[in-house]
């Protein structure tokens, strides 16, 4: 697991690898994160060798080059700006040769130290060159005298006009990136909303939720347990299975050793968590099951309307779904 401790009942993560398209009005468009490539049996070496010793596998129908050439976008004629990548994992970084070159590839601090060259000249390489080769390879850096902080992160206005931030995000691994972006202007007294895009800022809600800004609630509905009257859990039976039995910290932490800098990568939770608790922010990590399960749209569908569908709200305890095996075995005190 990439989390701890373990939970009765949810001892596997299952989830989607999200890639995010970012429409700016001027009509630039630009991508965060791309998944995992449909053809993963051309990872490089030492990808494969992590797979098999692991006993990985991947479902991939179609590249995120493929799903946008089918809805009407011109890839292959440079429709795409450029590519964010969160972070160089295999299930982020998808297949870059798909996209012409003039699609830019932005990165994080440190990439191109770290990954340049690529596989195959570079036998043990993590990446392939094909992911960068013949196209600008831009690699972020921050300055705390010249770059401003956003909900503690240190920001880059990508755009120019506070359309769109890219974040830094350090601890998970190198040159790990988040992204804010501005879903609508308030008027007549509300707020302007954004969407948080949080990479492997975290692999699951559990990991950021409870927290003090929002504490469990009393009654949490359960839609896949039986268990429940009409499937309503109270809280107080959640913050049993806590292995701090607190209704205000998180169910999990990160597991040892599974981030670059645990210290960096829990920092960065806070500032996640800071974000969550704004009522105009929808956070979005890259592999949250429950938002689909909640039935948030995806692609050719936007997700820009988030607030006026519920998606933030009623994500929000989804999670607890996991965990719906062991809270059924505890009795009500």
């Amino acid at each position: 697991m990439l989390v701890q401790p373990t939970i009765e009942g949810h001892e596997i993560l299952d989830c989607p690898s999200f890639s995010f398209l970012v429409k700016h009005p001027s009509g630039r468009k630009i991508l965060f994160d791309l998944g995992t490539r449909k053809d993963w049996e051309n990872f490089p070496p030492t990808i494969l060798k992590i797979f098999k010793e692991h006993q990985l596998t991947a479902k991939v129908e179609k590249n995120v080059s493929e799903i946008l050439e089918e809805h009407g976008f011109a890839v292959s004629e440079g429709a795409i700006e450029a590519v964010i990548f969160s972070h160089w994992h295999y299930d982020h970084i998808g297949d870059m040769s798909t996209f012409p070159a003039s699609t830019a590839l932005v990165v994080g601090p440190g990439f191109k130290d770290a990954f340049v060259p690529g596989y195959p000249a570079r036998p043990d390489g993590l990446l392939r060159q094909s992911d960068y080769e013949g196209r600008e390879l831009r690699e972020v850096s921050f300055d705390t005298k010249t770059h401003p902080r956003i909900g503690g992160c240190l920001a880059i206005d990508y755009f120019g006009d506070g359309s769109f931030y890219i974040l830094d995000a350090p601890g998970h691994a190198i040159g790990h990136l988040c992204a804010l972006a501005r879903t609508s202007i308030g008027g007549d007294g509300e707020q302007d909303t954004f969407i948080f895009m949080g990479g492997d800022a975290c692999h699951h809600a559990g990991e950021f939720r409870p927290t003090e800004y929002l504490p469990l609630p009393a009654q949490i509905q359960l839609h896949s347990s039986a268990h429940w009257p009409k499937g309503i859990c109270p809280g107080a039976i959640m913050q049993q299975l806590h292995h701090k039995k607190s209704a205000c910290e998180p169910f999990y932490d990160m597991a040892e050793g599974f981030a670059l800098n645990r210290g960096e990568a829990e920092q960065t939770i806070r500032n996640l968590e800071a974000f969550d608790a704004a009522e105009n922010v929808f956070v979005v990590i890259a592999h949250d099951q429950t938002l689909l399960d909640i039935g948030m749209s995806t692609f050719p569908k936007g997700v820009t309307d988030w607030k006026k569908r519920g998606y933030a709200e009623n994500g929000r305890w989804a999670f607890l779904e996991d965990f719906s095996v062991a809270a059924s075995k505890i009795t009500p005190a």
